[in-house]
């Protein structure tokens, strides 16, 4: 196996093993929180190492997904006080956790190899150089298994605890309800999210890491209502992501992470723009035509409401309802020749006339608006 397809192959488990406990983030509005811990944890790793003193014990791992943890307590007890909003709790917890971090490394393990360079931006190309050999036999990256058990791992733990994670992402007060622990639950994805984020910023950064943990889950939010298909197009997004990304990074001989990260970015706002339930084009269609039916409606009202006044004919003109109704005079008209196609209204001697249907779809809208 190339190098080259091992890059992209750990790339598609990244992503994948990221989009999955970020989906729930997205869902509980908590993506900054991805963006603390994939920096904080950089504590754990250093404190765990000062007691281990060995860069390859499995303590480093525990050490920063406790501090991950630690990271969520101590944020959600400062928003707690009410004195703080939860994104100024992030901003206060994150920088100080990560900056005792560096200060230690460069105060302390200044000879060890803690690079915060490769922490923050990561280097997949490097990846294939570290090799799993399994009896004397080569079996390809050592990323490509680790992050392999970081996916199944994720993909065991949303499966099994799939109810859960749903009733208490959408309704905490419900899950209490039910017997389940919306604490527990939540400090349970907190743990998963720090897992994931210290397995895989090894391979590619922890930029990369929030990219992949939130752009994806984003990019699906806004094509799905519904959580299990989220999920799917989160892990498909964030592969196809990683497999655009390191295309680009080789044709353009850049970074591949960063790269990685740009297109994720790209197909973020390619679907913000062109989805067509909740697109930014699509919105605008829709306010558009709400807005032109609204205006449709209130010119019915208008008639209506003067429909019975033969000693004011003139409160039917074209030029009276367009300064009752505050409109300009292009929008008028176009509001018109609306109602005229659709057969509601008719143009006789300047006055505007309900018809029978326009008259009957008047009084509908009528009585719809204050049955309410």
């Amino acid at each position: 196996m190339t190098p080259q397809i091992e890059i992209q192959i750990i790339a598609v488990i990244v992503a994948a093993a990221c989009a999955l406990p970020g989906t729930f983030l997205v869902l509980r509005k908590m993506s900054m929180m991805s963006d603390s811990i994939t920096h904080t944890i950089l504590l754990g790793i250093v404190l765990a190492f000062f007691v281990t003193h060995d860069l390859s014990s499995p303590l480093l791992i525990v050490g920063a997904a406790l501090m991950g943890v630690v990271t969520v307590w101590l944020t959600e007890l400062l928003s707690r006080t009410r004195l703080l909003a939860e994104d100024a709790a992030i901003g206060v917890v994150f920088p100080l956790l990560f900056s005792i971090a560096i200060i230690l490394i460069t105060r302390y393990a200044g000879s060890v190899h803690l690079d915060t360079d490769s922490v923050l931006l990561g280097e997949l190309a490097f990846a294939p150089f570290e090799r799993m050999v399994v009896g004397g036999v080569d079996i390809g990256a050592k990323a490509i298994y680790t992050t392999g058990i970081l996916l199944v791992i994720n993909l065991t733990a949303i499966t099994f605890l799939f109810k859960e994670l749903k009733i208490s992402a959408f309704d905490p007060m419900l899950a209490a309800v039910l017997g389940f622990s919306p604490a527990l639950v939540h400090y349970g994805l907190m743990t998963l999210v720090s897992l994931t984020a210290v397995g895989a910023f090894q391979a590619v950064g922890s930029v990369l890491v929030v990219a992949f943990m939130i752009g994806p889950p984003v990019t699906a939010y806004l094509l799905t209502d519904d959580l299990k298909n989220m999920l799917i197009i989160s892990g498909v997004t964030g592969a196809v992501n990683g497999i655009l990304g390191y295309q680009a990074a080789a044709f353009f001989d850049v970074s591949i992470a960063g790269s990685m990260a740009v297109v994720t970015g790209i197909v973020f706002l390619g679907v913000f723009t062109f989805s067509p339930g909740r697109g930014l084009i699509s919105s605008l269609l829709k306010r558009r035509n709400q807005k032109i039916e609204f205006a449709k409606a209130a010119m019915l009202f208008h008639l209506l409401n003067h429909e019975d006044s033969p000693e004011e004919p003139s409160e039917a003109g074209v030029d009276t309802v367009q300064t009752h109704l505050h409109w300009s005079c292009e929008f008028t008209g176009k509001i018109i020749k609306l109602l005229a196609r659709d057969g509601y209204i008719e143009i006789l001697n300047g006055l505007i006339k309900l018809t029978d249907r326009g008259r009957t779809n008047g009084i509908n809208h009528y009585n719809a608006l204050f049955s309410r």
